[in-house]
């Protein structure tokens, strides 16, 4: 019997406050950019949330199953470090307001890949219809213009690679032994090899620029224990607790505040044509993943 309940107030606390942890996370990742490449950031702050999830699931006692799962446990690490090797280039590019748009279509291509994978994750209707304006979103901030102003269509694509990762990695934990295991260790899995694989890269493109400035500092501390870390842990409470179709809704508040603190903080432009895309991304976006939500309360009015 499924014992998870609707949102409440408690819940509501929560998510708002990690759907600001985690919309901040991109804004901080440009706004020190030139003290602390990007790259360089990301794998050092996987590697201090790697070890964060150690210690944590050492004082929880958790058992590390390691025989059948280390295989597809490397391929989601490579995936995620694939993510965020293309969200650090993204950010050298274009605006943290696209990098948080095009990073958050993941679902769309989780949903595609699973629909594909799993008889139980075929798309209804309504589903297909969010997939297609997801798309048209994605075309309309592409090639309406607005280019310039520190956005780029490379950027842009580096980012929408980045999404198109992170679905990857949700189809991969879905579909293996991965499955099964505690939420720790599978974040345990990818933050270990994404910073093992991190590391390098940062060091073949050049990105090790690091000047110890108050900023970068406290941007690296707030990656590292409050994403890394604090966020995904009690993200991943919260799927024990409440429906998750309602938690997933509620995280669409993260995009829009990654837009708006990105063009109140960084002064960043916000081109019509972005605007309109950005709006059709996420309303395809939540077709996709709310789609249980949605049609119950089609059903009850």
């Amino acid at each position: 019997m499924d014992n998870r309940q609707p949102l409440d107030p408690r819940a509501y606390v929560l998510m708002l406050s990690l759907c600001l942890i985690w919309s901040l996370q991109q804004v901080l990742l440009k706004a020190t950019a030139d003290a602390i490449a990007p790259t360089l950031q990301i794998a050092l702050r996987s590697g201090a949330g790697a070890v964060l999830v150690w210690l944590f699931m050492r004082w929880r006692r958790m058992r590390v199953t390691w025989a059948d799962s280390w295989r597809p446990g490397l391929f989601v690490g490579a995936l995620f470090a694939l993510e965020f090797l293309l969200l650090g280039e993204a950010i050298n590019h274009t605006s943290a307001s696209h990098v948080v748009v095009f990073l958050y279509s993941a679902p769309v291509f989780a949903a595609l890949g699973l629909h594909c994978s799993l008889a139980s994750e075929r798309l209804a209707r309504l589903q297909w219809l969010g997939i297609g304006l997801a798309f048209a979103g994605i075309a309309l901030a592409f090639l309406g213009g607005g280019q310039g102003g520190g956005v780029s269509l490379k950027g842009d694509l580096l980012a929408l690679g980045a999404g198109a990762a992170w679905g990857a990695t949700t189809v991969a934990v879905r579909t293996s032994r991965l499955a099964g295991l505690p939420a720790a260790q599978t974040l345990l899995y990818q933050l270990a090899t994404g910073f093992a694989l991190l590391m390098p890269a940062a060091m073949l493109l050049g990105q090790t620029r690091f000047e110890p400035t108050p900023l970068a500092w406290a941007s690296l501390a707030f990656n590292a224990v409050l994403v890394c870390f604090v966020s995904f842990l009690i993200w991943f409470w919260l799927l024990t607790q409440y429906l998750a179709s309602r938690l997933g809704v509620f995280s669409f508040l993260t995009p829009i505040l990654g837009v708006i603190l990105g063009a109140w903080l960084l002064s960043e432009p916000l081109a019509s044509s972005f605007v309109f895309g950005a709006f059709m991304v996420l309303a395809g976006v939540l077709l996709v993943s709310g789609h249980g939500w949605l049609a119950s309360l089609i059903r009850r009015s």
